[in-house]
């Protein structure tokens, strides 16, 4: 009786055992284990992320630059796919198979539960003929998106233009995924914050063949998205517009300023592009033809060419004289008694007369007082000296650096050193009579 009394508790706690057993795991995957949920949910509820619409753009007097198109994309949610017919879903988005199938497996390697973009930037007749048989297709479904429209065609350089996201960017920026647009240049780029708006999300109930039954739950957990603040730029694009024509089969940049202000007023590089041949589809396309033009529509001359400065450095080469004291507003100089030759025009008697003519002999003597503020039996240790000054207070006047400006990919101009010349000439072996050469 003993023996048998002994094994009820065992039997009894194994049992017991094994039911704890149970409650953990039912526990575990009812509570912690959030996986059957979130396939439960998959299968009965799809999210789709409502995108924000970008910000407009305007010039000064309130005409639009930008504004913005309707377009679509296919989505996909791989663990959701069944088989289906390829042929009939190319031939509809004018794909090939092989464009397809790539597209599924970039799906799959991105996540099996999550959707992510199949087929981007379908048309509008696409979009017509797709609806009518998407049914067929579990697992997929259509999202609309926005694309950018220039209207005037003008100021590609400034606006710059909108791309898909790279896997860099989404790594660094978990508000971006796979699909999703940003700004890759110009002011698309510098006010994608707030261009760019905030993303919602709509979530809706899904029969077995994955059609749109209604909104979850009455919508209670649908948040709207925020459309992207517009941007009033200071172009004028009239005057744009009129550069950009005047700079027709030219080479070269226009930037006009206004000087009460530092607005700027118009940005012409040229050779150009048509900024609706870089959105969408067409951009992979025209982004290609354009890098390798030998004319290079897509560099930004106003901001990355150097360029000589032009009679308008006399006023810096004479405010400097002044500084270092080698002239007075009195200063005169006889032309055509140094190697830089002048125009026709009277000898400058003063400093105002000089700026008056544009006298090139005058800011060459001076330069030259400048460069050779002592003189002595070492002629090359009293250029190298003079050089370095002169060439600190070209530098705080803002010369020979970066413009602080919202258009990305300025670059500092050429302000050049002794150590220019010495690489140049060779150390030594320079002087005022080579640095003369170079202005």
């Amino acid at each position: 009786m003993d023996d048998f009394s002994f094994r009820k508790y065992i039997i009894g706690g194994v049992i017991i055992l094994i039911g704890f057993i149970f409650v953990i795991r039912l526990f575990y995957i009812q509570i912690i284990d959030l996986r059957y949920k979130h396939s439960a949910e998959n299968n009965s509820q799809r999210s789709v992320v409502q995108y924000p619409a970008r910000g407009l753009i305007y010039d000064r007097n309130g005409e639009i630059l930008v504004y913005n198109q309707a377009s679509y994309d296919l989505m996909i949610i791989p663990k959701q796919v069944r088989k289906f017919d390829t042929i009939l879903l190319c031939n509809v988005l004018d794909i090939s198979k092989n464009t397809l199938i790539t597209g599924i497996i970039k799906a799959k390697k991105y996540s099996y539960y999550k959707p992510s973009v199949l087929v981007k930037l379908i048309t509008a007749e696409q979009y017509a003929r797709l609806m009518e048989i998407l049914y067929k297709y579990p697992g997929m479904f259509m999202q609309s998106r926005t694309l950018r429209k220039y209207p005037r065609k003008i100021a590609s350089h400034v606006l710059g233009y909108i791309g898909e996201v790279n896997d860099k960017v989404t790594k660094i920026n978990p508000y971006y995924k796979p699909g999703d647009y940003i700004g890759i240049c110009g002011l698309e780029c510098s006010y994608e914050k707030m261009l760019c708006g905030e993303k919602g999300v709509k979530k809706y109930l899904v029969d077995v063949h994955n059609r749109i039954q209604g909104n979850y739950l009455n919508g209670a957990h649908d948040t709207a998205a925020i459309i992207g603040k517009n941007l009033i730029t200071t172009l004028d694009a009239g005057l744009q517009e009129y550069g950009e024509y005047l700079m027709r089969n030219k080479v070269g940049s226009i930037v006009a300023i206004e000087p009460a202000t530092g607005e700027v007023l118009a940005f012409i590089s040229n050779p150009s592009y048509d900024p609706n041949l870089m959105v969408g589809n067409l951009r992979s396309k025209n982004y290609e033809k354009f890098k390798n033009d030998t004319l290079k529509p897509l560099f930004n001359r106003a901001m990355a060419s150097r360029y000589s400065p032009g009679s308008i450095f006399k006023i810096v080469q004479a405010l400097v004289g002044l500084q270092e004291q080698v002239i007075t507003e009195n200063t005169g100089a006889s032309c055509g008694d140094a190697p830089v030759k002048c125009h026709n025009h009277p000898s400058a008697a003063n400093l105002k007369q000089a700026i008056q003519f544009s006298c090139n002999t005058y800011f060459y003597k001076v330069f030259r007082k400048i460069i050779l503020r002592g003189i002595s039996k070492n002629l090359f240790d009293d250029s190298r000296n003079g050089l370095d000054q002169w060439r600190k207070y070209v530098c705080s006047m803002g010369f020979g650096k970066p413009l602080k400006i919202d258009i990305p990919g300025s670059t500092g101009g050429l302000i050049p050193d002794c150590g220019f010349y010495d690489k140049w000439y060779g150390k030594g072996r320079w002087a005022f009579s080579t640095i003369r050469n170079q202005y």
